[in-house]
């Protein structure tokens, strides 16, 4: 049965003593002061410069290693019962692999190389070693987004395509093997739009197979062609096999990173546009370039003046060739913030100014009560209030409060999950929880839909808690 012998390739000692049915482990254009990554000549007439070894030369700084610590317990979950909460814990290391995507230190990696980690470490080619921290997730798609502070900029790795590849045309991986860094491997195609089952909650749809040697550490690295382009991001291997291994395709690793950033969802606010990613790969490199299909009604795009079919060139200091660099953009932008963009209009250029606006899709007009306890109890089940911080300080010191569980709905939402009387609510996916304003954001988010289940962390005791919320309406 696939699903007992699919591996998840990151490295570390939950991989190793965790089975799956079977006794199988599942170890599951840039801004314009980036770097431009030099080509290199090559050697005239030497044939050991093959076209491998000009690639990895060009991209090896574009890549890597991520070192994590997790705490595991001895038991399968923490809200089982009351002796749970003093479970044996002990610390386990973990590695994966990084790809630069933006030049102020954005990286993209799987989600299950810092699932539940409290320590990320990420080193760079040239042996720099910084803290990391998590910026954003999507656990359905495997993919996180994560942040470091370099010195200088980082070189962001090339982008290719997903859409035309062939059978058994080249292809090149770079990762993280079991903790020898920057291992570089090569395989060919092997298979397109492969769906992958580990059991009902973890699948993966339209994978690229390919025959590269990759294993446990090399999740989150690039699988490249042989011009240097990445076309997908690294994430399973077969276990107990050889030349079998999965890898995401870039173009919906680039749409998912778009909307893990986008600034909706970070900011609560709005640019207005509607727009495609395009491609020519008939070019080498490949051709890329966002075209508006439409704007927002009473949007800061329309008031700029964009209309569909309008080719979005600059956005700020950021060249735009994808959807991703629309929302690279606003990365470290205030809220309201104000950026040039330059667009091409049948063969014109037009500029205009495009500003950060309210988005009113971020949490609708539900009624609710000034705390917003009615939307609480009616989709969780819970009644709540507020704790001053010295309630949950003496778990983590950088805690500023969080909200008391007075009451539990028998069989709602919360009580399946775990919730008790006397647990403190201090965050609720992405969110610290506070007030009860902080809750009603989350439960009434335009895109609650996609967060789901929805992560929440608990102080129980002495202890702090994490799970997870089923499905609610």
């Amino acid at each position: 049965m696939l699903s007992t012998l699919i591996s998840r390739c990151r490295l570390g000692v939950i991989a190793s003593t965790l089975a799956l049915g079977g006794g199988s482990p599942w170890t599951p254009e840039s801004r314009a002061d980036e770097l431009v990554i030099p080509t290199t000549t090559g050697a005239f007439g030497n044939p050991r410069k093959t076209q491998v070894v000009e690639v990895v030369e060009r991209v090896k700084a574009c890549v890597v290693n991520i070192h994590s610590e997790r705490t595991v317990s001895d038991a399968k979950s923490p809200f089982n019962s009351a002796k749970d909460l003093a479970l044996t814990q002990h610390r386990v290391n973990g590695m994966g692999t990084g790809i630069v995507i933006d030049p102020r230190g954005y990286l993209i990696t799987n989600y299950h190389v810092v699932d539940d980690v409290y320590l990320l470490r990420v080193r760079l080619h040239d042996g720099t070693s910084l803290p990391a921290k998590i910026i954003a997730r999507d656990p359905e798609n495997d993919l996180a987004v994560l942040k470091i502070d370099p010195a200088k900029p980082l070189p962001v790795i090339p982008l290719g395509t997903s859409s035309d590849l062939m059978l058994a045309e080249p292809v090149i991986a770079i990762g993280n093997a079991f903790g020898y860094e920057h291992t570089v491997t090569t395989g060919i195609v092997s298979a397109l739009k492969r769906d992958v089952t580990l059991n009902k909650e973890v699948s993966y749809k339209s994978l690229i197979q390919t025959s590269a040697g990759i294993n446990p550490g090399n999740s989150g690295g690039p699988l490249l062609n042989v011009h240097g382009e990445l076309i997908g991001v690294n994430v399973a291997i077969r276990a107990n096999a050889q030349n079998i291994a999965f890898a995401l395709p870039i173009d919906q690793v680039l749409k998912t990173t778009s909307e893990m950033l986008a600034v909706r969802r970070r900011l609560g606010q709005s640019h207005g546009i509607v727009g495609r990613d395009m491609v020519d790969s008939s070019s080498n490199p490949i051709k890329r370039w966002v075209a508006v299909d439409s704007v927002e009604a009473n949007s800061s795009a329309e008031q700029a003046g964009l209309k569909a079919g309008d080719v979005i060139e600059k956005l700020g200091d950021v060249p735009v060739k994808c959807l991703l660099d629309v929302e690279r953009a606003y990365l470290e932008s205030s809220p309201n913030a104000k950026l040039d963009v330059a667009v091409k209009r049948s063969g014109d250029s037009i500029k205009a100014e495009l500003a950060l606006r309210g988005n009113s899709r971020i949490v609708p007009a539900v009624p609710v009560s000034s705390a917003g306890g009615d939307v609480i109890w009616k989709k969780l089940g819970l009644r709540l209030e507020a704790v001053t911080p010295d309630s949950v300080t003496h778990v983590n010191k950088e805690l500023r409060g969080g909200l008391l569980v007075k009451e539990v709905v028998s069989d709602g939402p919360a009580a399946r999950a775990g919730f008790q009387r006397g647990d403190i609510l201090i965050g609720l996916h992405q969110w610290e929880t506070i007030t009860s304003e902080n809750v009603s954001f989350v439960l009434n988010h335009a895109d609650l839909a996609s967060f789901s289940p929805v992560r929440f962390f608990v102080v129980r005791g002495k202890e702090l808690r994490r799970g997870w919320l089923p499905n609610f309406e």
